[in-house]
This record gives C-alpha cells, sequence and structure tokens, in this order.
C-alpha cells in the first residue's frame, strides 16, 4: 500500500521555529478556526525573515511551474491535438468522399463507424488510465499514441466498411490509454490550485484541432486531379505526424517528480513539499486496489460520470456533425469546413478563462452550471430558428448557437476532470476515478452518433431536442452536487473544529476522500 512521504523543506530556522511553539502548546490544535492561510497564520513568522522567505519561497515555485510547463505542456497539447484530429477527422471526411466509397453512402453505416470509436474507448478506459499508474505515465501515453496514429494513419487505405471500422475500434483503445491518464499525470506534478488551468490547456488542444481540422480539410479540397481521394490524404495528413510524437512522448516527456532527472534536488524538494501540503505524494508507484475498491463503491463517482456523459453528447453531436449542419445554411462543402472554425476559436479562449477563473476560486461546479446553461441556449436557438429561407439575423442566430454548442462541449472537460480529480483521496482512486468518468461519461457519445440522419436535416429536430434534455439534466446535478460538496465541507468543519493548517498530514493512504481533515472542492 502506498504511504504518504514527508519531505522538508530547506529553510531549517523557520521549521525549528514552528517545533518551538508546537512543544509549547502555543499553537491552535489542528483543526480550530484559528488558523488562517498566509496572514494570521502560524504557518510564517510575522517577521522580516518570515516574509523575506515567503517571497523567495514564491519567487522558486514561479520559476518551477515556469520550467514544469515548458517539460510538460507541450507534449500534453499536441498530443490531444493529434488525438483530436485523428478522432474527428471522419466527419470531415464524410464531406469528402468517404461515406460514398467506403460506407455504402448509407448514414447507418457512417453512425457505427464514428460508434465504433466510442465502444472500445469506453471500455478500456479505466484499465488504461490504471496503466499510468501502474507504469510511468510517460511510457503508458507513449504506447497508446503509438496505437491509435497508426490505426488512424491506416484509415486511409481502408476499402469496404469492415476495414474502417476495425481502424476505428483501434484508435478508441490508443485514446483509451491517454485521455484520462494525462489529466491523471498532470495531478502528478500540479497542485488542486494549478491543475485547472493546466488541463484546460491541455484540453484546449481539442478546440483547437477542430480548428485545424476545418482548415486543413479546406486546404485538401483545392487539392484537385490527385491519383487518390482527398478523403485518403485527409487521414495520411492527419495521421502521420502522430506516429512520430508519439516516439518522441516515450524518449522525452518527463514522468513522475519523484523519479524524473528534469528537475534537479532543490527543485524536486519544492515540486513534493507543495504536493506534500495537500497530500499527494507516495512513495511508490502500483495499483492500491482499495482506493480503486473505494472509487467503484462511492457514488459521486456515478453521479459526476453522469454530469461528464450529459456534456459528452453535446461533445459528441459537434464532433461528429458539425460541418454536416453548418452545410444545412446553405454552403458548399468547402465552405462548410471553413465555418466551423470560428466556433472552436472561440471556445478556446472561453475555456481558458473560465478554467482561470475556476482555479483562482477553487470552484468548480457554479463555472460547470454556467457552461451547461450555454448549451442549453445553443441548442435551443438551433431547435426554434428554422435553417431555411431565413433572414440575416436568423442566420447570425443561428450560428452564434453553433458558438455556443461547441464551447459547451469543450469547456466543460477540464472543469469536470478537474473536479474529479481534486475530491479523491490517493492517486489508485483518482486514476480509477478518472477511468470511470471516461467509461460511464462516454455512454452518450453512442447515443450522439445516430442523432443526426441526413433525412432530418438541416434542422436535425431530433439531434437539437436530445441534446436540450441532457444539458437541462447535467445542469441539475452539478447544481446539486456543488450544493452537496458545501454542505459536507460545512459538516466536517463542524464536526472537527474547522479545518486543518495548511501542510497538515491527512491519512489519504488509508481512508481516501473520507479522511478526517480532507475538504472537497466544491
Amino acid at each position: 500500500m502506498s504511504r504518504h512521504v514527508s519531505l522538508p523543506v530547506e529553510e531549517k530556522p523557520y521549521e525549528q521555529h514552528v517545533d518551538h511553539f508546537q512543544n509549547d502548546q502555543e499553537l491552535s490544535a489542528i483543526g480550530t478556526r484559528t488558523t488562517d492561510n498566509e496572514k494570521g497564520s502560524t504557518r510564517y513568522a510575522s517577521s522580516e525573515i518570515g516574509s523575506t522567505f515567503h517571497q523567495e519561497n514564491k519567487k522558486a515555485e514561479r520559476k518551477l511551474l515556469l520550467k514544469l510547463d515548458v517539460a510538460i505542456l507541450p507534449f500534453a497539447v499536441l498530443l490531444y491535438l493529434s488525438a483530436y484530429l485523428d478522432r474527428g477527422n471522419l466527419a470531415n471526411a464524410r464531406l469528402q468522399g468517404l461515406q460514398k466509397e467506403v460506407l455504402d453512402n448509407e448514414d447507418k453505416n457512417y453512425s457505427i463507424a464514428l460508434s465504433m470509436f466510442f465502444v472500445t474507448y469506453i471500455v478500456f478506459s479505466v484499465p488504461g488510465t490504471l496503466l499510468a499508474r501502474q507504469f510511468l505515465p510517460s511510457r503508458s501515453i507513449a504506447c497508446g499514441a503509438l496505437i491509435w496514429s497508426i490505426a488512424a494513419t491506416c484509415q486511409a487505405a481502408t476499402f469496404n466498411k469492415a476495414g474502417l471500422f476495425v481502424c476505428r475500434l483501434f484508435v478508441g483503445v490508443g485514446e483509451a490509454m491517454f485521455g484520462q491518464a494525462m489529466a491523471l499525470h498532470l495531478s502528478f506534478w500540479y497542485t488542486k490550485s494549478d491543475l485547472a488551468k493546466r488541463v484546460g490547456l491541455f484540453i484546449s488542444a481539442g478546440a483547437l484541432a477542430g480548428a485545424f481540422g476545418g482548415l486543413i480539410s479546406y486546404g485538401v479540397t483545392s487539392i484537385k486531379h490527385s491519383a487518390i481521394p482527398q478523403w485518403r490524404i485527409l487521414f495520411l495528413i492527419e495521421g502521420c505526424p502522430s506516429v512520430i510524437l508519439a516516439i518522441c512522448t516515450f524518449l522525452f516527456m518527463p514522468s513522475r517528480p519523484e523519479t524524473s532527472k528534469y528537475l534537479n534536488e532543490q527543485e524536486r524538494t519544492l515540486c513534493l513539499t507543495r504536493l506534500n501540503a495537500e497530500s499527494n505524494v507516495e512513495s511508490s508507484t502500483g495499483i492500491d486496489w482499495k482506493g480503486v475498491k473505494r472509487c467503484f463503491t462511492d457514488w459521486k463517482t456515478y453521479v459526476i460520470s453522469l454530469a461528464y456523459s450529459c456534456m459528452n453528447l453535446g461533445l459528441g453531436s459537434v464532433g461528429g456533425f458539425l460541418p454536416t449542419i453548418i452545410k444545412g445554411f446553405g454552403y458548399s462543402n468547402a465552405k462548410a469546413q471553413l465555418f466551423t472554425v470560428p466556433p472552436y476559436a472561440v471556445a478556446l479562449v472561453f475555456m481558458l478563462l473560465l478554467t482561470s477563473f475556476s482555479d483562482h476560486k477553487q470552484s468548480r461546479g457554479i463555472p460547470v452550471a454556467v457552461v451547461f446553461i450555454l448549451g442549453l441556449v445553443g441548442w435551443a436557438v438551433l431547435l426554434a430558428v428554422p435553417p431555411t429561407h431565413i433572414t440575416h439575423a436568423q442566420f447570425s442566430a443561428r450560428y452564434f448557437a453553433c458558438i455556443l454548442v461547441v464551447t459547451a462541449g469543450y469547456t466543460n472537460i477540464p472543469l469536470i476532470i478537474s473536479w474529479q480529480a481534486a475530491n479523491t483521496g490517493n492517486q489508485s482512486q483518482r486514476a480509477a476515478s478518472l477511468g470511470m468518468l471516461n467509461s460511464a461519461g462516454q455512454c452518450l457519445s453512442l447515443l450522439a452518433a445516430f442523432l443526426f440522419p441526413s433525412k432530418e436535416g438541416p434542422q436535425y429536430k431530433k439531434g437539437a431536442t436530445v441534446n436540450i434534455a441532457f444539458q437541462a439534466l447535467g445542469l441539475v446535478i452539478v447544481l446539486c452536487m456543488t450544493a452537496w460538496y458545501r454542505y459536507e465541507n460545512k459538516r466536517r468543519d463542524r464536526i472537527e473544529g474547522g479545518r486543518p493548517p495548511k501542510g497538515s498530514h491527512i491519512n489519504l493512504a488509508e481512508e481516501y476522500d473520507l479522511a478526517p481533515g480532507f475538504r472537497y472542492v466544491p
């Protein structure tokens, strides 16, 4: 079983000062409300030396975070960009002849091809995320990237629907070893107050992929008189670079702060000390199966996963059918590809702003609820405003609605992932919970693949109506959960006499999120 590691900071006079008061029982008992963070806290000496130490420590932390960001985030962003390009290019390839040449020109076969990805993605999400806990995350993530990139490239060589279905299955296997595993990997390096904006940067590559995918597809449509069809070119252009990226990830992405050679000893001590303040350092790798059991027996795992699934229905609808929806405005295939770019750009900016705000306030439920409201409004406008013979104002309303549904589809990913990660105890419970987030949370993505048949275009009433219903359900769930987390935190404050001072040891290794001193991020 994993155990908590306490690492000393190097400023000995500060520690001895605190120890002296603890021995004289001049500190308030753990759990009293008299211990406050920063000012008025016993963590910092009320002297010029203490102030200087605090300033130097903050400066060292900023330098450390910058170094971690430079080493880890580029891999995370590029991998997610690659994954979403390889996952979502089916929608663009559909408009370039894939459905006619390979899928017998039937909507049902296209929907099956979309859903094949989610079948393996759902089945292998928990095992794929646990692999990152059992072994070095950089290795397991790189192996997943290699699997999906090879499968995505092989889509260019398919000549019948069976071949395409098999390729999509393996794309799902590879991405199951990556998506939540990368979020877990980031939680090994960053504290709760740093995590959402980093996961947001990582997930923002999905929105960036939507924009790039539209631009790449628009560029491919300009290739005339090619020896091979345009959709095959698209799969090759987006698949081959992913293979190289997977190899670079295996060789160069930092693994864990305890062992990585990327940090010197002073930086490693600071990094682990920051994580230790949240009891987020474990001395050994390997899976704590009791932590996994705690995940599967915790009702919150399933409720948050249901909210994530409501979000994923919208995301699956956007990823699979946005070009088709925009084409229904009366555009050609090429212009429809081009007009998918601005919604993804807006989603990218909004996501980064909201995740930064969420980190600053250490609040997840309210920002998630705001995003669900945006999705509700977007799908309601698409349902209410007619798509044909429309005025300029109606066209603007429908295009604005597309921007809202794309923004809602992407922005809640980092927020809900960070919410789930912060409210678990040890790393094994977190790995299983993030895997469950995908396994249970992707189930409605299968439904999205069948909500937009061509015969119901260009308004797609069924698709819009179902999305409205599940956006409303997600909104109700997250409002109830943020209310429960706040109630439970107050209950624990009352029973325990308040919150323990920052840095106090909490027995997460054995009691997980039920440990005295643990508080949920609401």
